[in-house]
């Protein structure tokens, strides 16, 4: 059993590219893919800036070919005139390397924006698409499992996505180091267009709900301010607004700043030495500059944003390599268990044939020897021990061997020496009540993991 992932991102298409392979509604095609003799098992991560396609293969340079077809004909709706070839595009990840790929998206570690936690979010929602849709089995429900798990730890053990690496988050951060609490503060913003939204939002997450909207056009004002509970408000009120403000976040267009120094500084003393924090997202600037020599008037302005911004990416830069060490320790024990998983079979195998061999030898020779119930539970015992001891070493080594192809090699032998592959060699007839067994057991631990994470996610959903 192969993992192999083949997928795009914001660093091999462009997003005009990324938008034509994106999949609203996958299941579907993920059924129509596992259908395909290649494929066993599917999950697909499709967002704006990354499109994942993950699988479990027993042939993978086939199962190759099949999901670049997929991509051309299932996402792509097979208009590719004019179109880059899949393989310029995408990128493809094996075995242990697309356990890494899968557990760094998780952990945020292969985003645009490092650190940033809706990634974790949109493959939780993959996740449970593949199995409402019976594509994901238990070798991928694992892989997700530990892969949301290593998200937790990066984000715990990290301080990776703690600071703020947007101006208007970092905004926000720095109005909240001011004031400690913003709950009982006010808030005005001047202006209505994407930075004021993203900062709006970033104010409303921190509990701030006092908020003013005022803008050149009023009907602009309105609709931000209905989103957010906020008020709206014409650019004629601003005089009055900035006097009972706490919180000030500018971002509008013109030659003049719209915020004088006459005007903050009759709004100071109204206020009665209560300070103002203006944060002054605008180019030209909005704020005047001879505000900051106002007493308890705080002026931060794009360079002073950026700064921190970058300040803050750099730091995230360096925890990243901590959450790279996190990410190496939960690949190893993924591909231990997945490389103990792939021995499996071959292990139950052997015991199920050497088990059978054992008793109908002990079912002829007992009614020879007239063994009476006692006697035969303990010759019974004494072959079920030598037949342990002659099978140990061979299940160690298969059960304990690491490296891919030799793991590969040494499965290939096992079956051939004990010709478990002989419908017609001594203890056959114990294959067909493996085969049912084996396909209880994995039924069964793909529902229990699905459960597990199903009830992970909806703790951390709430959280």
């Amino acid at each position: 059993m192969k993992i192999l992932l083949i997928g795009m991102n914001h660093r091999t298409a462009p997003l005009d590219l990324r938008e034509r392979y994106a999949a609203q509604d996958p299941g579907p095609a993920l059924r129509k893919l596992i259908a395909a003799e290649e494929i066993e098992e599917a999950v697909l991560v499709s967002t704006c800036n990354r499109v994942d396609l993950v699988v479990t293969t027993h042939r993978v340079d086939a199962a190759v070919l099949r999901l670049h077809r997929f991509f051309r004909t299932d996402l792509g709706n097979g208009d590719d005139v004019g179109m880059p070839r899949i393989e310029e595009i995408t990128y493809e990840h094996r075995c242990g390397d697309a356990v890494r790929h899968v557990f760094r998206v998780a952990s945020s570690l292969d985003s645009m924006v490092v650190g940033e936690p809706q990634i974790l979010g949109q493959m939780k929602v993959a996740y449970r698409l593949a199995v409402e849709h019976e594509t994901c089995g238990p070798v991928l429900a694992r892989l997700f499992q530990r892969a949301f798990a290593t998200a937790k730890r990066v984000k715990n053990e990290t301080r990776i996505a703690q600071r703020p690496v947007s101006v208007a988050r970092v905004a926000v951060d720095i109005a909240r180091q001011i004031f400690e609490d913003l709950h009982d503060k006010r808030a005005l913003l001047l202006g209505a267009g994407e930075m004021i939204e993203l900062s709006l939002f970033a104010l409303h997450r921190e509990g701030l709900r006092d908020v003013a909207v005022v803008n050149r056009t009023v009907a602009n004002a309105e609709t931000l301010a209905a989103r957010f509970d906020a008020t709206p408000h014409p650019l004629s009120d601003l005089s009055q607004l900035l006097s009972g403000a706490d919180v000030v976040l500018a971002c509008v267009g013109g030659e003049q700043p719209i915020l004088s120094y006459s005007l903050v500084k009759k709004a100071l003393n109204s206020r009665r030495s209560r300070p103002v924090f203006f944060i002054d997202m605008g180019v030209p600037r909005n704020v005047a500059p001879r505000v900051e020599t106002l007493d308890n008037a705080y002026v931060y302005d794009m360079d002073d944003l950026q700064s921190v911004a970058d300040a803050n990416s750099n730091e995230r830069r360096r925890e990243s390599d901590f959450g790279e060490g996190i990410v190496s320790e939960e690949q190893l024990q993924f591909e231990n268990w997945l490389n103990a998983l792939e021995a499996v079979p071959t292990i139950r195998h052997l015991r199920a044939r050497a088990e059978a061999i054992r008793e109908r030898e002990l079912d002829r020779m007992a009614g020879r020897l007239a063994l009476d119930s006692d006697q035969r539970e303990g010759v019974a015992a004494i072959t079920r021990a030598i037949v342990n001891k002659l099978l140990h070493a061979p299940v160690a080594h298969l059960r304990n061997e690491i490296d891919g192809e030799a793991r590969t090699e040494s499965l290939d032998l096992a079956r051939t020496m004990f010709a478990l592959d002989d419908d017609a060699a001594p203890g056959a007839e114990a294959d067909a009540a493996l085969r049912e067994e084996m396909e209880r057991v994995r039924l069964a631990d793909s529902v229990a993991d699905d459960d597990a994470l199903s009830n992970q996610c909806d703790e951390e959903d709430e959280r």
